[in-house]
């Protein structure tokens, strides 16, 4: 069975040109390929062993791929980078390169409050919304978070609303960040909000969405 991990990871290689390229690797096949997109280009999978620019593809695993660009050997985990070829010009954006599932949802590999975890983009969403377990598994205090309730199909549900301590995703990282806990009854996964995405720039081109930090 082949299991595909969302990542958004972002690299900078030199493919022959005066600038560097962007290339962000989005996805693996665990043991098999990466999935990279060139310049918010249409995604493309490279086998182990391919060569893609400048860039050659290792090996892969569920969470990192191991690649070779001009002859020196990385291990990229989720939000690492590594620069080669002369700089672009300007300072870049701080960003996110995210790939849809086969249901066209977006979901990204976050770390809040340093912990990691999977969340689905959910712009109907006010917050970033967290189950209970999930807060409670990342060490989050939310009993001390103002308390309310929120409607679930399981009837009223406690909610806390509470302070992330950071946000990260892809490279993009915000500090203070509004969220809410509901405690049971909800959908059981993180919804990634508009308390975060309402900073970031959407852009979806196809079957990838690029979130781009405004401030």
């Amino acid at each position: 069975m082949r299991h595909t991990t969302i990542l958004s990871l972002a690299l900078l290689c030199l493919p022959g040109a005066a600038s560097a390229a962007e290339v962000s690797l989005i996805g693996v096949v665990a043991g098999k390929a990466a999935v990279l997109v060139v310049d918010g280009g249409t995604p493309k999978t490279v086998r182990i062993g391919q060569k893609f620019g400048q860039l050659t593809v290792l090996s892969v695993d569920k969470t990192s791929a191991q690649i070779e660009i001009e002859g020196k050997r990385r291990t990229l985990p989720l939000g690492q980078h590594v620069t080669s070829g002369a700089p672009t010009a300007g300072a870049r954006k701080p960003q996110a390169v995210l790939a849809a599932d086969p249901r066209g949802h977006f979901l990204a590999d976050a770390l809040i409050n340093g912990k990691p975890l999977r969340a689905l983009v959910d712009t109907g969403a006010t917050m970033i919304s967290l189950p209970g377990n999930e807060a409670r598994r990342m060490g989050i205090d939310f009993s001390k978070g103002q308390k309310g309730y929120t409607q679930t199909a399981n009837g009223p549900t406690p909610a806390y609303r509470i302070k992330l301590d950071t946000v990260k995703v892809g490279d993009i990282e915000m500090h203070n960040v509004d969220a809410v806990v509901l405690d049971g009854g909800g959908l059981g996964l993180t919804l990634l909000g508009m308390s975060f995405l309402n900073r970031v720039e959407m852009r979806r081109d196809g079957e990838t969405m690029t979130l781009l930090q405004r401030y």
